[in-house]
């Protein structure tokens, strides 16, 4: 069964990685129940889709196309054998730790249901940042966290609820397209000729992915 293995929420820590003073990325498993909403616009919204989820760069993250990041067990376990430390539920800064499922192999536009009410929507992979960087603080972490090309999933709320630790992950909704979130994040990092394929996802793509495609392609056409 998949299923959420952790729900992971975040509180304002100082960040000495970027400019802005505080971040959100250490994420800590939570022993109950805890709400999901849609946040509203990036910037101007409530920020994280988890009610008392702090995100430090509104500017860059959050959102209702970044409500919620899922990052799966299993390769946190890897990064554990790769890296020779331990790493614990939320420690990549997802909401939801899940197993028995691969997110990086999730399409676009993929719907989850959790536990009985809530619903997601796969929007877009997760692209590593400075904060990242200097939280895990490994060297060359970017460039080792891009070629394995597992970024986990941004989603957005469909149907609000609460999820807790242990709720089943089931996939409702499935497009006919065959664009997943890690073929999306190679055309966006380490194989932009990969970039024109993505247009397969239709109305699924998000507007920061689209936008990268225009642009590439202008670059290109000029």
């Amino acid at each position: 069964m998949s299923r959420v293995k952790s729900v992971n929420i975040g509180m304002p820590r100082p960040n000495p990685h970027k400019a802005t003073r505080d971040t959100g990325i250490d994420k800590r498993p939570q022993s109950g129940p805890v709400e999901v909403r849609a946040p509203g616009p990036r910037g101007t919204g409530l920020g994280s889709g988890l009610v008392g989820d702090f995100i430090g760069d509104p500017r860059h993250h959050g959102g209702d196309e970044q409500a919620v990041y899922s990052f799966t067990r299993e390769d946190l376990d890897a990064w554990e054998g790769r890296l020779d430390r331990e790493l614990t539920d939320g420690f990549f800064g997802e909401n939801l730790t899940t197993e028995g499922y691969d997110v990086n192999e999730a399409r676009l536009g993929e719907i989850w249901q959790i536990g009985d009410t809530v619903q997601l929507k796969v929007t877009s992979p997760r692209l590593p940042c400075s904060t990242f960087r200097g939280w895990v603080d490994e060297k060359g972490w970017l460039r080792t966290f891009t070629l394995a090309a597992r970024p986990g999933a941004y989603l957005s709320v469909v149907q609000p609820g609460v999820i807790s630790a242990g709720d089943e992950l089931r996939v409702i909704h499935r497009p006919d397209h065959n664009v997943t979130v890690a073929l999306t994040y190679r055309a966006l990092t380490t194989e932009r000729h990969l970039l024109p394929s993505l247009l397969e996802a239709g109305t699924d793509l998000d507007d920061e992915t689209r936008g990268a495609i225009e642009k590439n392609a202008a670059f290109d056409a000029g």
